[in-house]
């Protein structure tokens, strides 16, 4: 029964928004996200908050106040021959709020409010792949008071203090479709076996009505897990460095630190396709169980673990980020960007999940999840029309952290792609009027993961290939991303 923990560990926190790989969303400013997210070399006022907060000193106002929100419609498939399933989309919105201050020529501070990192998907209770994953939503925000200084006119430095938090609701099927027929199918084949065929057919008008009742899970998932936790306050940091080599091009190095988002005490509940009929037919089971489990070696009864009337703790590692930026500025009219940034998924590398109290405990479990650090690749340019309008376009390549026989369905990861445009319109000289859009596609990728079927548990001795499962095959996934934000100066 320890495998109930797979249940909960291999699902344990990431599919992206599709806006970016593992977890990371690339959803903080409606303006860089029509140039492909590009702003480590850039002056980008308030929102150089997160970018590089080494360039929030260059504000042209004293007050610069930077608010959107965007709109993100992911889609994921999985397949495997002729079975073909498809996410349930409903759109994530992620937001951000900058207020930037000028306190004197060389010195400013501000605060922000983004969401750096989350994730959603739904595949559906019943799915093939719902013992991996059914449902998950994760949200983690970032407040963050910054302080920028300008040491020459063409050297600034900024520094900023992240703090964390966020949830994690999850479900899985604590015993996917199919799964109690093919104990029952094992069981049968041990039993002819181990008793004569005259004991066998004797036994048979009795066993096959409780396989009947068993095949109607085949393509249900009777008992299934959901979990919810809150993360408190963490703390990290952000700084960076700017530096304008001539009156054409301006580099910029950023870095985020790793933070860990801990779940201390969250909420456990088990759910039942039909609670009654289920809980009925284990009991005919173990009836059976305790009149030809001897010849089985099975000695112990199916049961699930009361984990509702615990809770569970977990971590999950926000990885650091690198950004090295070139911007290069060919007239007055123009702006190009190019920047690469490096994700350390390399800390994601194990998943812990513990049961309290101690009389769950038997239940944690460790998920190896072995991502690898990333790199992302981006480009923008910005070119101003009029006095009052600007447009934008961009693309980026964001590498997937996760290897070949660690993909599952709960972060079906691959190589991205992004392609954006966007707008600004000034109605008024301090007020700008955002615009982006975004189109993300994956390189669809083959991946599988190996886990254990939870009631083959039951039966000691069970050799690997009957006890061990893989889940593979083709994953695709593309996302839409709309976005708009409003900025004012003054």
């Amino acid at each position: 029964m320890k495998n109930l923990i797979a249940t909960l560990c291999l699902a344990a926190l990431p599919f992206s928004y599709a806006a970016a790989e593992g977890y990371q969303v690339n959803a903080q400013s409606t303006k860089q996200a029509g140039m492909g997210h590009v702003g480590a070399a850039m002056k980008l006022g308030a929102e150089n908050m997160h970018f590089n907060p080494a360039g929030l000193v260059f504000m042209d106002k004293s007050v610069d106040l930077s608010v959107g929100v965007s709109g993100v419609f992911a889609h994921a498939k999985f397949e495997n021959g002729d079975y073909e399933a498809k996410n349930d989309v409903s759109p994530s919105t992620p937001l951000y709020v900058y207020a930037g201050f000028k306190i004197y020529d060389s010195l400013a501070a501000g605060v922000s409010i983004n969401t750096p990192y989350g994730s959603g998907i739904t595949w559906g209770d019943n799915w093939k792949g719902s013992h991996l994953i059914q449902e998950i939503s994760l949200k983690a925000f970032n407040i963050q008071p910054t302080i920028s200084w300008k040491i020459t006119d063409k050297l600034s430095i900024g520094a900023g203090l992240m703090m964390e938090f966020g949830n994690i609701q999850l479900n899985r099927a604590l015993i996917g479709p199919g799964e109690m027929s093919y104990m029952a199918n094992y069981m049968l084949q041990g039993l002819s076996q181990a008793l004569p065929p005259e004991q066998i057919s004797a036994i048979m008008p009795m066993v096959q009505p409780l396989m009947d009742e068993m095949a109607r899970y085949d393509d249900a998932a009777p008992a299934s897990v959901a979990l919810h936790g809150d993360a408190g306050i963490r703390f990290g940091f952000n700084v960076g460095a700017m530096y304008d080599i001539n009156e054409k091009f301006t580099v910029g190095l950023s870095y985020r630190s790793k933070v860990t988002a801990k779940v201390k005490e969250g909420d456990i509940a088990l759910n039942y396709a039909n609670e009654e009929h289920f809980t009925q037919l284990v009991g005919q089971i173990n009836s059976l169980l305790a009149q030809f489990g001897p010849a089985l070696g099975i000695t112990n009864s199916i049961s699930i673990p009361a984990l509702n009337t615990g809770t569970f703790s977990s971590e999950l590692p926000l990885p650091d980020n690198w950004n090295v930026g070139l911007t290069y500025r060919p007239t007055k009219d123009w702006t190009i960007s190019g920047e690469v940034q490096f994700v350390g998924w390399g800390a994601y590398d194990q998943l812990a999940i513990h049961f309290s109290p101690s009389s769950l405990s038997g239940y944690d479990m460790a998920a190896d999840k072995k991502y690898e650090n990333t790199r992302i690749y981006r480009v923008g340019a910005q070119y101003a029309v009029t006095d009052r309008l600007d447009i934008r376009f961009g693309a980026y390549f964001d590498e997937s952290p996760v290897k070949d026989d660690y993909l599952n369905p709960e972060t079906p990861s691959m190589d991205k792609l992004g392609i954006t445009a966007g707008l600004s319109f000034r109605p008024l000289d301090r007020l700008s009027v955002d615009f982006a859009f975004s189109y993300v596609t994956g390189f669809g990728r083959d991946g599988s993961y190996t886990d254990e079927y939870m009631l083959m548990k039951t039966i000691p001795n069970v050799p690997d290939q009957y006890r061990v499962r893989t889940f593979g095959g083709h994953y695709s996934a593309y996302a839409l991303m709309p976005a708009i934000g409003l900025s004012y100066k003054f």
